[in-house]
C-alpha cells in the first residue's frame, strides 16, 4: 500500500510546478487534520500556509465535520494568497484522491476567487 501511494505521489508531482505568480498548493491530509501550503518551486519557499490547527481558525472548527473544516482552511489560504496579490495557483493533491476533504478544500479556494 505504501508503494502505491508513493508512486501516485511521484506521478502527480512530476507534472506540477509552482512559480511565484502561480504557486503550487500542496495538500496533506491526516486522520484528524488537513494542511495546505502555497509553494514557489523556483525558489523553494513557502508563500502561505493554512491548516485546521492554525491559530486563525482556533475555536471556529469545533463541532464541524472534517469536510467543512477543510472548506474553512481553503478559505483561509485563499484570503492569505489574495493579500499577497496572487490570483492563480496549481493544485497538488499529492498521494490523496481528489475526493472528500481534498475536494472540498480545492472548491473553497476556487469559490474564494483563486483560479486553480
Amino acid at each position: 500500500m505504501k508503494r502505491i501511494r508513493a508512486r501516485r505521489a511521484r506521478k502527480v508531482r512530476s507534472k506540477i510546478f509552482g512559480t511565484g505568480e502561480r504557486p503550487r498548493l500542496s495538500v496533506f491530509r491526516s486522520i484528524r487534520f488537513i494542511y495546505v501550503q502555497a509553494i514557489d518551486d523556483s525558489s523553494g519557499t513557502t508563500i502561505a500556509d493554512a491548516s485546521s490547527m492554525s491559530k486563525d481558525l482556533k475555536g471556529t472548527l469545533d463541532g464541524l465535520k472534517k469536510a467543512d473544516a477543510a472548506k474553512e482552511v481553503g478559505k483561509l489560504l485563499a484570503k492569505k494568497l489574495s493579500k499577497k496579490k496572487i490570483n492563480e495557483a496549481v493544485f497538488d493533491r499529492g498521494r490523496f484522491l481528489y475526493h472528500g476533504r481534498v475536494k472540498s478544500l480545492a472548491e473553497a479556494v476556487r469559490e474564494s476567487g483563486i483560479k486553480l
